[in-house]
C-alpha cells in the first residue's frame, strides 16, 4: 500500500500544497508526468478513462485531457505549460472545463533523496473561495487515488513503491 499524501491548506491562503514520496528516481517520476501514454494510465480516478489529447511539455506548450465515465459523460481539463525544467520542475495552468474561468497555477517539483523522489505540488488559486471549492469537490480523494495509481505504474516499470 502506498504511503499517505500530505495535504496542506492554510486558512485564508489561496494555496493547496501536496507532498508524496516515491521509491523511484526522479527522472522516472518526472517522465511519468510528461509521457502521454504514462499519464493516461494514472491520472485521475480508476473508475474514469483518461485520454490525453495533447501534452506538449515545454514553455508555451498546451495540454488537454478528457476523462469519461461508464455512462459516456466527459470531463475536460486543459492548461498551458509555463516552465519545464527536466527532471526538476513543471509549472502549468489547470482549468476544469466544467467551470471555465477558475484557473489555477500548479507547480510540481521533483526532489531526489537517496534514490527516492519527493513530489511537491503547489496549486495557487485565484481566491480562497476557488481553493475551498476544489477541496469540497473531492479533489483530495482523487489526488490520493492518482498517486496510488502512479505508484502501481512505477512498480510495473520495475521500481519500488511510494511512501510518505
Amino acid at each position: 500500500m502506498p504511503g499517505d499524501m500530505e495535504i496542506i491548506a492554510k486558512p485564508q491562503m489561496p494555496l493547496i500544497e501536496m507532498r508524496y514520496s516515491f521509491d523511484a528516481p526522479r527522472e522516472l517520476v518526472f517522465k511519468a508526468h510528461i509521457d502521454p501514454a504514462a499519464v493516461a494510465q494514472w491520472w485521475g480516478p480508476a473508475n474514469l478513462t483518461t485520454t490525453v489529447e495533447s501534452l506538449e511539455a515545454r514553455p508555451g506548450g498546451l495540454w488537454r485531457m478528457v476523462q469519461r465515465d461508464a455512462d459516456g459523460n466527459e470531463f475536460g481539463f486543459h492548461g498551458v505549460y509555463h516552465d519545464v525544467v527536466a527532471p526538476e520542475r513543471l509549472v502549468y495552468t489547470f482549468e476544469f472545463e466544467g467551470m471555465p474561468g477558475h484557473v489555477l497555477l500548479e507547480t510540481l517539483t521533483f526532489e531526489e533523496r537517496d534514490g527516492r523522489t519527493i513530489l511537491r505540488d503547489v496549486a495557487a488559486f485565484q481566491s480562497v473561495e476557488d481553493r475551498d471549492g476544489m477541496l469540497q469537490s473531492g479533489m483530495e480523494s482523487g489526488a490520493r487515488e492518482s498517486m496510488e495509481r502512479l505508484t502501481e505504474l512505477l512498480r510495473k516499470m520495475g521500481v519500488g513503491a511510494a511512501s510518505s
